[in-house]
């Protein structure tokens, strides 16, 4: 903005001194991110405080805010967990999720559920082809018997 760093400094009351600070690497955290880093590769699901307490039961004397400071300097975070994928159907009938290839191919249905201005229930039955997204049906009933449906 084209002012000086000390007129800009009083305008905003923030010592000159620490607008020039600038942060030395230790020598003593450059091990501790490597120990680090190899718990990690023994314990992946740990976060920084797991390891903390593992660093300290292996005699390094380290804060538990250096260890989080260096956590997040190198950009660690801890991997979300995978879901199981949820089985369909039995294995004797064998049913298995089909990718549309083309029209006609998977139908999609579902119920949309709503109330009448009097509070009565009604519902829709929805079928849509996946592949070209065109709605195949709607009908409307105070209720579906799965004979109807099918």
């Amino acid at each position: 903005m084209k002012i000086s760093e000390r007129r800009a400094c009083r305008t905003i009351g923030q010592p000159r001194s620490s607008q020039r600070y600038a942060p030395q690497e230790r020598k003593e955290e450059e091990s501790l991110k490597e120990k680090m880093l190899a718990l990690l590769g023994v314990h992946p699901r740990y976060g920084y405080r797991p390891i903390w307490a593992l660093l300290r039961s292996e005699e390094f004397k380290v804060n538990r805010k250096r260890v989080y400071r260096l956590w997040r300097k190198e950009g660690l975070k801890v991997p979300q967990k995978q879901c199981k994928k949820r089985r369909l159907g039995c294995s004797a009938n064998g049913i298995v999720r089909h990718a549309s290839t083309g029209k006609d191919h998977v139908w999609a249905w579902d119920f949309i559920h709503d109330r009448t201005e009097d509070g009565r229930a009604i519902k829709w039955l929805s079928i849509v082809d996946e592949y070209t997204r065109e709605c195949l049906a709607l009908e409307s009933a105070r209720s579906f018997k799965s004979g109807d449906v099918i």
